[in-house]
Parts: structure tokens; C-alpha cells; sequence
């Protein structure tokens, strides 16, 4: 072992030091060229570096601007340009997108982009003046039809039949809201039906970002095939059409609820479960949790709400001069659905509940054309509107052209119509 004073002496010492300098040197030269840009942002090509923050719960667009070094001045200015310009006051958590962007890592924002959709984004900029300017760009969509198909197992509902043909939910809940103007899920769904969908992806940059509307389904009922296509006219508004080009769309709905299970039908004669004796059952019962929200079954204007001892909490609507409905044992109204006014078809106008004669949460539904009671899953009902003699030959162009691409995605499922 070398002694202390000979390992200790000038030379060793600036040997050392020298090679202790050149370590450093190397270890810096090696963090700048790895050097990263911070988690969540991005470097563009002119150098520029652009973060980008996902909103989340308890953000305000005061606080975000803040944290990016804006001035209250600057975030009063962005605040009135965005609601001014784009309509923008709120920003929604964990939906809404903001880009930053600045000239370098310390340089003051330049840029910001706000996108509340996959399909919109607002721009606000910084002019030598210190004004923000702001424009709306649309983003340009890649829409495609695609073709799923299946048929209804022993044991199936029509939507974990459609779940297994990979048709996503939300194409699933359209169908239903559809086809319930036709069929009733509960007693029309039976093994070995067919039913199949066209429907819209939207993509972005060969990426899927998400559905778009439901284009032509087909399914065979108990009643005969269901087949609706959606078709434009000439004045620009859309609907659904069956194969002959009439209405699709009934103005009421057989079943409120999608996808409820009918504990009790239209009769003459029932045994009252809670009087004991047998009378007339002038609607019919759908089990469905306390709570469930309740859609109108048909646009119309609210005639009656209130409480009486066999219906509970119950509300009434008009729809024309012949048809009314009624929707008994409800948990608690919709606080702003009240007697005159006008509600829309699917708009929530209570919940679920057990009031009244009931003995466990379901909705009693009644339709009454005419004054008298009919059975809601029997009765004929009126199209809302069928096609002139010029959108109907329009209509029955289009629908044989579409058949055919059907057709063609029946035999090569995984293909698509650019549309």
C-alpha cells in the first residue's frame, strides 16, 4: 500500500482535478443531448414546445391560464374571446382539451387551443399588440359505413346479441330507440331472428374517434321483417323510412323503457295485486329500478301531474287531437316538466318509483286514443311523416344503391363504404 504523502502530492492532486473536469464535461454534453421535454408536452419542428393539459375535476379556465404564467389581464381577454367568439364560458372535466404552446421552454404562451370535441378545436393567439384573437376550426372527419350482423341465441336479449356482433353500445341504444316504435324486446325477441346494422365510424388521421349515426337496421320480428334506412330530403332534414319509403319513426313508442320486462299486460280482466279482485288493467307494467329516468314516449304538451291514490305520482301527456299517455307510480317528477308544458320525444319527464297501488318499483304506461284505452303493444300507430312523390323517388333510388352495398358487406364484413 502507498503511503498518504505520495498519494497526496501536486501532481496526483492535478491529475485529479483534470480528470475530474473532463467526467463533468462528458456528463453534461450527455444530459443535453438526452435532454427530454416535460411529460406532456412536445417539441414541433421550429423549436416551438406545445404542453398539453386534459381539464380535470375543480379546474377553471382562470386557474389553467394562471398555472401557464398568463396574466389576469390576459385571462379576462381569453375568457371574453372564447365565450364572444366560440361560445365557450365552462370547460368540462376530463372531456375538454387545452395546447399551450410557446416559442421555447421559458418564453410566455403565444398559442392556445382549446378542443372541446374530436371535431372542433378554438384558437387563440397573441398578436405584437398583446391582443388574443380567436377562430373556430373544423376538423374534417373520415366517415365509413360499416355492416355488423348476428342472430338471437336461446337465452339472448337482442342486445347481448348485438354486443356478440360487435355492434358497440351506444349504435345498440339507437337501435333500440328505433325499433321500439315497431317491437316490443320483451315479447318479440326469440331465437333464430336475424337482425342486422349499417352505421357510421368517424375517423380522424386513420384513427377511429367514434360512432356516428345509424344508417340502415334490419330485424326480423315476430310482426314481419323491420327494416328502416335513413334518408335526407330535399329540404335538408332527415328521418327514417321503411322499405317503401313511409315513415319509419311511429309517433309514440310501444315501450318507454328500452329493454324493460313487461311483469304485466293490457287486460280486461287482472287480478288487482293489491285490491285482491279482478278489473280491467288499462296499460301495461314495466319492472325497472326506483329511479330509472322516464323519456316521453311521443312529443307532446303535459295535461296532468299530480297524485292520486291508485296511480301515485303520475303524469299525462297529449300528442295530437287522438292519442294521450300516461305514466303512473313515479318516484318524483322532472322539476321543470309541468302541467302546459312541451316536451320532446325521449325527453325525461320522471322516474321510477312504487307509489300509490304498486307493489314494487315498475312504470304503468297507458295509451289512450280517442278517449278510450288501447293495448300499447298492439296498437296501430300513425308514421309521423311519409315522403313526398319527389323525395320518395329520390328515396327509392338511394335505398336500391344501398342494398347493394349491403350486400356487398354481407359477403366481406370487414369492408367499408367511404362515404
Amino acid at each position: 500500500m502507498k503511503k498518504a504523502k505520495n498519494i497526496m502530492n501536486t501532481v496526483v492532486l492535478t491529475r485529479l482535478v483534470m480528470g475530474l473536469a473532463i467526467l463533468l464535461t462528458l456528463v453534461a454534453i450527455f444530459l443535453v443531448a438526452t435532454k427530454r421535454t416535460p411529460s406532456g408536452a412536445r417539441r414541433t419542428d421550429d423549436n416551438a414546445c406545445t404542453s398539453v393539459v386534459v381539464v380535470a375535476s375543480g379546474d377553471t379556465l382562470s386557474k389553467l391560464l394562471l398555472e401557464q404564467g398568463l396574466t389576469h389581464n390576459d385571462v379576462n381577454a381569453v375568457a371574453a374571446a372564447l365565450k364572444s367568439n366560440a361560445g365557450i364560458s365552462t370547460l368540462r372535466a376530463d372531456n375538454d382539451k387545452i395546447e399551450f404552446t410557446r416559442s421555447n421552454d421559458n418564453a410566455p404562451v403565444s398559442k392556445i387551443v382549446v378542443i372541446p370535441s374530436p371535431w372542433k378545436q378554438v384558437e387563440l393567439t397573441c398578436d405584437n399588440s398583446g391582443a388574443w384573437n380567436c377562430k373556430t376550426v373544423d376538423i374534417e372527419r373520415d366517415t365509413r359505413a360499416v355492416y355488423r350482423s348476428g342472430e338471437i341465441q336461446d337465452g339472448d336479449s337482442f342486445y347481448l346479441a348485438g354486443q356478440r356482433a360487435g355492434i358497440p353500445a351506444g349504435i345498440l341504444v339507437d337501435v333500440y330507440d328505433l325499433l321500439a316504435f315497431e317491437m316490443d324486446f320483451e315479447r318479440d325477441v326469440r331465437a333464430g331472428q336475424k337482425f342486422s346494422v349499417l352505421y357510421e365510424e368517424n375517423f380522424s388521421e386513420g384513427k377511429k374517434i367514434d360512432n356516428g349515426r345509424v344508417l340502415a337496421v334490419s330485424f326480423e320480428a315476430l310482426r314481419g321483417n323491420v327494416q328502416m334506412y335513413r334518408f335526407r330530403k330535399a329540404d335538408g332534414t332527415s328521418g327514417y323510412y321503411d322499405a317503401e319509403g313511409n315513415g319509419a319513426i311511429k309517433s309514440l313508442k310501444r315501450t318507454p323503457i328500452n329493454n324493460a320486462k313487461v311483469t304485466s299486460k293490457f287486460s280486461n280482466k287482472r287480478k288487482h295485486p293489491v285490491l285482491g279482485y279482478t278489473r280491467a288493467h288499462k296499460g301495461v307494467d314495466f319492472r325497472a329500478s326506483t329511479g330509472t329516468s322516464i323519456p316521453a314516449a311521443g312529443a307532446g304538451r303535459v295535461v296532468a301531474r299530480g297524485y292520486n291514490r291508485g296511480h301515485g305520482n303520475y303524469i299525462k301527456l297529449r300528442h295530437n287531437g287522438s292519442y294521450e299517455t300516461l305514466y303512473a307510480h313515479l318516484s318524483k317528477f322532472v322539476k321543470n316538466v309541468k302541467v302546459g308544458t312541451n316536451v320532446r320525444q325521449g325527453q325525461t319527464i320522471g322516474y321510477v318509483g312504487s307509489t300509490g297501488m304498486s307493489t314494487g318499483p315498475h312504470l304503468h304506461y297507458e295509451i289512450i286514443k280517442d278517449g278510450k284505452h288501447v293495448n300499447p303493444m298492439t296498437v296501430k300507430l300513425p308514421a309521423i311523416s311519409n315522403l313526398g312523390s319527389a323525395d320518395k323517388k329520390n328515396f327509392l333510388e338511394y335505398r336500391k344503391k344501398l342494398d347493394e352495398g349491403i350486400a356487398e358487406l354481407a359477403k366481406n364484413p370487414k369492408m367499408f363504404i367511404q362515404l
